[in-house]
């Protein structure tokens, strides 16, 4: 996709993202159902419902992305934990599809630290085969965690090797964040080639700078040009990975729209 025409939007509060995103001028954007932070399953705030939501989008040409909830976990060896984030998972699968959106971002997920990876790379497998997909799953790298699945390089080769084995893998794609990214350790210039040869596809950039240094494990997002990330290298990093762009940065309407701003100019 030609960087004159990506998208760029941002994650916005829920209860209306039509509104968010006319306010922003966007025609993309991405938000939670429910808190990010229960088990209770999936809530459509809008007032018009999952089908008023779904058909007002539409009309409006705006393209909606859902994110999961931040505790699901499907790696982890925990049966408390890994039982109920399938569940989740499957909710938010469900909700996400009713109301069109493009697609279901979640997070990597860790094992323990006793916990050999290859049992969560496999966990990551089994969970892509109990999940009916309805729409792309994007599984979005983290910034910490010394087990977790999606910080470094070799630990997502290793669940999207995993993946590929699985029935519903074509369904499954990577978002790309580039705090995330930055904070774990992955190296920006390279960033794009090296993932796009493990996963074949990058559905999805979470443009983010980072209040912390390089390889820090610290999940902090700054506005554009406002953190530590090297300016070129983050603005390289989108026009690269040619995909969509979701601004998971502090501040409101007007503080997204000067991040829009601040890309496009130099994109």
């Amino acid at each position: 996709m030609p960087s004159a025409a990506l998208p760029i939007g941002a994650h916005v509060p829920q209860e209306d993202p039509i509104a968010e995103a006319a306010v922003r001028g966007t025609a993309v954007v991405q938000f939670f159902l429910g808190s990010p932070q229960s088990y209770k399953g999936p809530v459509i705030a809008y007032a018009g419902g999952a089908a008023g939501l779904r058909a007002d989008a539409e009309a409006a040409g705006v393209d909606l992305y859902v994110h999961a909830p931040y505790i699901v976990n499907v790696a982890t060896t925990n049966n408390r934990i890994r039982i109920p984030s399938r569940k989740l998972l499957q909710q938010h699968m469900d909700a996400a599809a009713e109301i069109g959106a493009k697609g279901l971002i979640v997070h990597g997920g860790h094992v323990d630290k006793a916990i050999e990876p290859a049992v969560g790379f496999d966990n990551w497998r089994k969970a892509i085969e109990a999940t009916d997909l309805k729409i792309p799953l994007l599984i979005e790298n983290t910034a910490g965690g010394d087990n977790a699945m999606a910080r470094h390089l070799d630990r997502i080769a290793g669940v999207w090797d995993a993946i590929s084995r699985a029935r519903g893998a074509e369904l499954v794609g990577f978002c790309l964040d580039t705090c995330h990214a930055w904070a774990g350790g992955i190296e920006l210039d390279t960033a794009v080639e090296k993932i796009k040869g493990i996963t074949g596809r990058i559905d999805l950039v979470h443009a983010n700078d980072s209040r912390d240094t390089f390889d820090s494990g610290a999940d902090r997002h700054a506005n554009f040009g406002g953190g530590l990330i090297d300016q070129d290298g983050f603005v390289d990093l989108v026009r690269a990975a040619g995909a969509p762009v979701i601004c998971e940065t502090p501040g409101g309407a007007e503080d997204h729209r000067a991040d829009f701003a601040w890309l496009r100019d130099r994109l």
